[in-house]
């Protein structure tokens, strides 16, 4: 059954939610801050959209559940971010080929499997030409069997297949740091959209 994360978020059994941004990505912003209008597709809290609007134009965090996006607008803006409760899979017109960075940390690992090459489409179509995507894949949730989840795993052949018809591949990484027990089990990737159709 699909997760309800809204119902996740209400009961606060959100244990994806570690009060702080992605290490990798506050790395990534010291060393190369980001620029121009971005998307954070399950922003939850919005630790990384704050972490971005340091330096980035305007950063816009997406998620599913009103009860997070509500969280996330109560805390003091850094400056131009908002929030939206919205569905990544249908993005209104206003939203498509409007940004120029896609900010992904553990999105795609929550979404139903099988839903990953819609993703991929969504992301590239809400990308303006010329646009990236930032990405902290969490590779190794721990789970016992492929079938567990969310967090559901993630290999590096299944980022290749999916992404690189749309993308492509200019650096990757492991993070050097990461948060308390994710350690090793992260991978980040910096994926121009592709000038191919």
């Amino acid at each position: 059954m699909p997760t309800d994360w809204e119902l996740q978020y209400q009961k606060g059994e959100t244990p994806w939610e570690k009060g702080a941004p992605s290490p990798g990505l506050v790395d990534f912003l010291a060393a190369e801050p980001i620029r121009g209008h971005v998307l954070v597709p399950g922003c939850g809290f919005g630790h990384d959209v704050r972490a971005l609007a340091a330096t980035a134009g305007e950063v816009i965090g997406l998620d599913l559940a009103p009860s997070a996006v509500e969280a996330a607008e109560r805390v003091p803006k850094v400056r131009a971010e908002r929030y939206v409760v919205g569905d990544l899979f249908a993005l209104p017109p206003n939203m498509r080929r409007a940004f120029d960075w896609v900010v992904e940390h553990t999105c795609f690992c929550a979404i139903d499997p099988a839903l990953r090459p819609a993703y991929v489409e969504a992301v590239a179509g809400a990308l303006k030409p010329g646009g990236n995507l930032l990405a902290v894949f969490y590779l190794n949730p721990g789970n016992n069997s492929p079938d567990e989840g969310p967090p559901f795993e993630v290999s590096l052949a299944e980022l290749d297949r999916l992404f690189l018809p749309r993308f492509t591949l200019l650096r990757e990484w492991l993070p050097p740091r990461a948060y308390p027990g994710r350690e090793g089990r992260e991978w980040m990737r910096l994926m121009p959209l592709s000038l191919r159709p």
